[in-house]
């Protein structure tokens, strides 16, 4: 990790200068974000600016709003006690909210004596654990595919990043290579289910690794924000452990994505107090209104959730038999959860790909580099109604198959 936090070091001054010079007026930005990869949502969004008839299968939202029974508990807040959103509440989150999300993991997820911290969605929660328990240079393990503000967020924190491979059948993870890189190493860090590949881990994989993990004394880190997104007979398991710690949001499942609720689970003793200190400097305290309409969601409940992630099976379908029908090898590794796909493209340059598609055939997608897997694309398929789906399903073959005869992409 030292080596690896001096190389990078000096890179990211040699960026940082770089960009500086950009600036023309001597003025320097921060060398860690320089290095940071650029979101690609947000790069996505601008190649498409402007393009008319666009459809998306690029970034990961649900269609749906959220139960009207959360809703209707900001509306009464808002109009009976105002002063609550007003107002500063605890740094952890509300007392309320917290009880309740003890009894959801315990129930749902059999993470028992847990602590709870809600946050602005799951990002700002990994971006807690990580001002929390790392320090510049220290190693951390992400699997490819990896979700990028994951990447982001490890390099913006000056963290040495190991790349572990991943079975290419099922994508679970190659042990091997874990078994023998894992010493020295401060955090392992996973999705389950994958973002952006969709792949379910096996209890016996994720308790596998989580063994792994504490022989070496080492935090394990798992998002679970698709913990409700399961397809063909996935199972979706959490492991209690002092050296685990689990993530959890609202924002895809209650259709809450603009209300920012995330929150993290943990039953290691000394972790809150160095997570408080993170929590206070960044939000002081999660959004006093989102959080009365998290409470409501929790009334809905799994059920409710699960209604309706139920209902994508016909976008799943129409998306993915459209793929196999164009190339039956082109669906990489098991897609048994989450709402995405990675898909093997005919050409190599998959940013290149990406805005072709865009620009000739109206159709966005998230190039597979930005996960760790360049020469292939994540899809999306959640955010759309069927009819969409189909349409945006035809535009993706047809320009999957314009890319494998254009000669500028060979």
């Amino acid at each position: 990790p030292t080596s690896c936090a001096t190389k990078a070091f000096k890179m990211s001054q040699a960026t940082g200068s770089a960009v500086s010079d950009q600036l023309g007026d001597g003025l320097q930005v921060s060398a860690a974000i320089a290095t940071t990869d650029e979101p690609c949502i947000v790069k996505m969004k601008r190649m498409v600016h402007g393009v008319p008839d666009m459809l998306s299968l690029s970034q990961g939202v649900t269609c749906w709003s959220p139960p009207e029974c959360a809703v209707e508990r900001a509306t009464a807040t808002l109009r009976d006690d105002p002063k609550t959103c007003h107002s500063y509440g605890p740094d952890e989150g509300n007392p309320e909210l917290i009880q309740k999300l003890k009894e959801k993991v315990e129930s749902e997820n059999g993470i028992n004596g847990a602590h709870i911290m809600v946050t602005a969605g799951a990002n700002q929660a990994f971006m807690n654990i990580v001002l929390a328990l790392c320090s510049s240079g220290d190693g951390v393990v992400l699997f490819k595919p990896y979700y990028f503000n994951h990447l982001m967020a490890l390099q913006m924190t000056g963290c040495c990043i190991s790349y572990s491979p991943r079975q290419q059948d099922t994508l679970d993870i190659d042990f091997g290579w874990l078994e023998a890189n894992i010493k020295g190493q401060k955090m392992v860090v996973l999705a389950n289910p994958c973002n952006p590949s969709g792949a379910v881990m096996t209890l016996e994989s994720l308790t596998r690794l989580s063994n792994l993990c504490k022989e070496n004394g080492v935090w394990l880190v798992v998002d679970n924000t698709y913990e409700y997104f399961l397809f063909d007979g996935a199972e979706h398991r959490c492991l209690c452990e002092p050296h685990v710690i689990n993530i959890f949001s609202f924002s895809k499942a209650y259709g809450m994505m603009g209300w920012r609720m995330g929150y993290l689970a943990w039953t290691h003793q000394a972790l809150e107090a160095q997570l408080l200190k993170v929590q206070d400097t960044v939000v002081i305290c999660p959004t006093q209104i989102s959080q009365r309409v998290a409470l409501g969601a929790l009334e809905a409940g799994k059920a409710w959730c699960q209604e309706r992630i139920s209902q994508l099976t016909v976008n799943r379908s129409i998306l993915f038999d459209a793929l196999r029908e164009y190339d039956p090898a082109c669906l990489c590794g098991k897609h048994d959860g989450a709402i995405y796909a990675l898909v093997k493209l005919p050409v190599s340059d998959d940013e290149a790909a990406a805005a072709f598609l865009a620009n000739k055939h109206g159709i966005a997608v998230i190039p597979g580099s930005s996960c760790g897997v360049p020469g292939m694309i994540r899809v999306a398929y959640a955010n759309i109604n069927a009819e969409k789906c189909k349409q945006a399903s035809k535009r993706l073959i047809s320009g999957l198959r314009a890319l494998a005869e254009e000669p500028a992409m060979q």
